[in-house]
């Protein structure tokens, strides 16, 4: 779905947004949504709605509208109240950047989640939306705004958790408590729980009846009753349309909000299933393009990645000890990570795509300019992870940049080796990294597989050191593992297995007649470490 200025203006105006000053009819569909850093000039979507956070003094403003103008940049949002002086209103009608304020009290996060809900393009490679009673399909605000045309009074659509899916324009024609609950897409906890308490949400929920509330006027924040009906499939509930009313609606209102409701049924279900089915068609094309076949160069120009150098994430769990796994909990923290990971990627570049694949969510990324795309990815992960925190186990690897679709399946090679290690060592602290920051520890575990699958077992002095240790209970191999892992320190290796220095030299001395070993010959201590390490590792 596309929108422009004026439309954002409809739904969001009088709530979030004002208009300062230029025509929002000329500026064409928002091509996506970007922050204004003060100390990077990004490469912007054509037509962006940039956030200006932090801009305020007039000059600035009007320095930003010039640069944004250049860019091609659709409109600029600023904290209200917003100065406009001469110069100020001069550079918006030059740059035809139109100006707007974002009202006080609401958060920039507010508004760039909602923005990014009203530009969501919808099915991938769908070129048509389907129609539902003469809305797009799955268009909740729009719905939301013809309901609040038919019963003259500004709706909300709310899930059964009252979490906020969309709304009607003229919000600002209601109380301050539909306002907070719009600012927040969430009811306000004290008025759920009052009409919780008052049992209006469980005769809501029961019928198709249409449920009045006006006992909770003049309470905090609610000064306006509200009329709400229950958005229902067969024995279902999907959520409920609630609208702040001065008096009660007329006979042929109420009969048109009851109908509404069926309708908006309609479309939630279409949401839902248009979420599976872009999701399910997603993997598909990521994964595709991940391959390397024939058919990625089509997969990456329907994601909207074609002829874009990218660089390649791949997220996933950490392996967990045993007694650690519940394989149904598992699933669902990744499938909630991996979504996490598609909203933080899309957050930094508007073509940015990933999708779970199997047990990992892979991302692409498109690297502008002429900077280090792996280091670059290196920190977008880093702060995905931050803001995750420790209590979810994830990791990500970071693959080379892919320059053209041929390259892809080995950026894509490489992010998975890399993966493997850090899924591998989850208590090290290691939680990103590249190829090349754990190529040996790739290499080791891939020499693994390799012996694994010929059947390899020790030989020679390690395998004398075995025997030795099996038949007379002795620990001679954790003796030699610890002086080679020291580099030959005796009193470090004692430290590690907890003996005195000369008891371990002592064992030493006698590994070595057993073993036949000569601890001073480098090439039989890299025989003997290699063994340990990759054909009987702890």
């Amino acid at each position: 779905m596309s929108a422009g200025v004026v439309r954002v203006l409809d739904d969001l105006g009088g709530t979030l947004l004002d208009l300062v000053h230029g025509d929002p009819g000329g500026a064409g569909d928002i091509g996506g949504v970007a922050i204004h850093d003060p100390f990077e000039e990004p490469v912007l979507p054509r037509h962006a709605l940039v956030l200006g956070v932090g801009v305020r003094e007039p000059a600035d403003i009007v320095r930003l509208l010039r640069g944004l103008g250049k860019q091609e940049a659709a409109g600029l949002v600023v904290r209200a109240p917003v100065a406009v002086p001469a110069e100020v209103t001069a550079a918006v009608d030059e740059t035809g950047v139109v100006l707007l304020g974002l009202t006080r009290g609401a958060s920039w996060a507010q508004l760039a989640a909602m923005l990014r809900a009203l530009l969501a393009e919808g099915d991938v490679g769908q070129a048509e939306p389907e129609m539902l009673g003469g809305v797009p399909s799955g268009d909740l605000f729009a719905v939301a705004n013809a309901i609040a045309e038919l019963i003259d009074a500004p709706v909300t659509i709310e899930d059964p958790r009252s979490r906020v899916l969309a709304f009607s324009g003229r919000q600002d024609e209601a109380d301050p408590s539909r306002v907070e609950t719009i600012l927040g897409r969430q009811v306000p906890e004290r008025f759920a729980r009052m009409l919780t308490d008052r049992g209006v949400f469980r005769e809501l929920y029961r019928s198709d009846r249409l449920v009045y509330v006006d006992a909770l006027v003049n309470l905090d924040g609610l000064t306006m009753p509200r009329v709400a009906v229950a958005v229902r499939a067969g024995d279902e509930v999907l959520g409920s349309i609630w609208a702040a009313v001065r008096e009660p609606l007329s006979a042929e209102r109420e009969q048109a909000l009851r109908e509404a409701a069926r309708l908006v049924a309609l479309h939630m279900l279409r949401v839902r299933a248009g979420t599976d089915v872009s999701r399910r068609l997603r993997t598909e094309l990521l994964s595709t393009a991940l391959e390397g076949g024939a058919g990625a160069r089509e997969a990456m120009a329907r994601l909207g990645l074609a002829g874009r150098p990218v660089v390649v994430l791949a997220l996933a769990l950490a392996d967990r000890g045993p007694g650690e796994r519940d394989d149904a909990g598992v699933a669902t923290e990744l499938q909630r990570v991996s979504d996490g990971l598609a909203m933080h990627l899309t957050a930094v570049h508007p073509r940015a795509a990933s999708a779970l694949v199997g047990d990992v969510a892979y991302g692409l990324v498109p690297v502008e300019g002429e900077g280090d795309g792996e280091q670059w990815a290196v920190s977008i992960a880093t702060e995905f992870l931050d803001r995750v925190g420790e209590r979810v186990p994830a990791v990500v690897a970071i693959g080379p940049v892919a320059e053209d679709v041929p390259a892809l399946a080995g950026a894509r090679a490489s992010a998975d080796r890399a993966l493997r290690v850090l899924r591998a060592e989850p208590r090290t602290g290691r939680r990103v990294a590249r190829l090349a920051d754990v190529q040996v520890e790739a290499l080791l575990l891939e020499l693994r597989d390799l012996v694994a699958a010929r059947g390899d077992r020790p030989t020679g002095p390690v395998a004398r050191l075995f025997d030795y240790d099996r038949q007379h209970n002795t620990n001679l191999v954790e003796t030699l593992r610890a002086w080679l892992d020291s580099f030959g320190d005796v009193n470090a290796a004692a430290n590690a297995v907890y003996v005195h220095p000369n008891t371990f030299r002592y064992r030493l001395r006698r590994l070595a007649e057993v073993a036949q070993l000569d601890l001073s010959d480098p090439e039989a201590r890299f025989a003997a470490m290699l063994q340990l390490r990759v054909i009987a590792p702890r």
